[in-house]
């Protein structure tokens, strides 16, 4: 993704929103950052993990550098945008340079004025609980920014700089990259502990990434066998609001001809088309299976342009 000018070909409204909704995901991942991961020490993956580990491995920065952990994180990604501009060229969009600055900018500011454990947890007694919510927290933030196209950087770029020399793919890259950060927090703290809690950060981070990014959109494909399919095609349509299709079939056994009921609906809406089935045919024979990439009126827009995986950086922290 080439520098691009700022809002080209995008209304005035779409740019605030979506820069609206990447400052509020940053927002939550800062949160996570300054009042859960790291009073709980513990090394997450991505760009926010590498930070996390040179923050812990300078010992006591404030005091030593005076360094807050939001200067220490703004100088890892800024390093790591240079080296990825020296060896890639200017590949990185304003959002990912907007993502850098707002972050060091949040986190900075909660760090200094957010007084440590408002939420009433303590390090030692609620470790878990604290890395757990911590991930969760920094994946809503980070799924919202992938919502708008939004990225900060991190070890993506490492991941690019490898590729163009090997034939490896980013997500695997990023995967080792992710695995080495967490492993390393051994060598820091002398200890396999922080190393757990690091791996269980990044389950969490992972699951709720897929389940903010596709779980609102899942859907469900279901094929209905039944000799009342017009009745039943007919609520769908009324009482679902759903389309349907009839399909041409043949039993295999039977060899008779029949109709085949085909819906697809979103996950919120399959328990109304069950009832609709159950109430008029409850022997019809049903066949469901969850479904993705539904386009097309009533479901999600195809966007033909190429756009970034974002399984890519599911598994990262920033």
């Amino acid at each position: 993704m080439n520098f691009k000018t700022l809002g080209k070909n995008q209304p005035l409204d779409t740019i605030i929103k979506e820069y609206g909704l990447i400052t509020l995901g940053l927002l939550f991942y800062s949160f996570a950052f300054t009042q859960l991961l790291i009073p709980a020490k513990t090394v997450p993956g991505g760009s926010g993990g590498i930070a996390s580990l040179a923050y812990f491995a300078l010992g006591s920065p404030k005091d030593i550098f005076l360094l807050s952990f939001g200067l220490v994180y703004f100088y890892v990604n800024a390093t790591l945008v240079i080296l990825g501009m020296i060896i890639l060229g200017p590949k990185f969009g304003i959002k990912t340079i907007y993502a850098i600055l707002v972050n060091t900018l949040f986190i900075s500011l909660m760090d200094k004025y957010i007084p440590a454990g408002i939420l009433g947890l303590d390090a030692d007694s609620d470790k878990l609980l604290m890395v757990i919510l911590g991930g969760a927290i920094a994946a809503v933030g980070i799924a919202t920014c992938f919502r708008q196209g939004g990225s900060s950087g991190g070890t993506d770029i490492i991941a690019m700089i490898v590729n163009k020399y090997r034939n490896i793919s980013l997500g695997k890259v990023i995967l080792i990259c992710d695995l080495v950060i967490v492993t390393s927090s051994v060598l820091v703290f002398g200890e396999v502990k922080p190393a757990i809690y690091g791996f269980v950060t990044m389950g969490v981070v992972s699951y709720t990434i897929d389940m903010i990014m596709s779980g609102s959109k899942q859907s469900f494909q279901l094929f209905v066998f039944s000799p009342k399919y017009q009745e039943i095609g007919k609520r769908v349509i009324e009482e679902a609001h759903r389309g349907v299709t009839y399909l041409d079939a043949v039993g295999g056994y039977t060899e008779q001809p029949q109709k085949v009921v085909l819906i697809i609906c979103r996950k919120t809406e399959i328990t109304k088309v069950y009832h609709i089935i159950r109430d008029v045919d409850p022997q019809a024979f049903i066949s469901s299976a969850n479904v993705s990439g539904v386009y097309g009126q009533g479901f999600e827009t195809l966007i033909a342009k190429k756009q970034k995986q974002n399984s890519i950086n599911k598994t990262k922290l920033g």
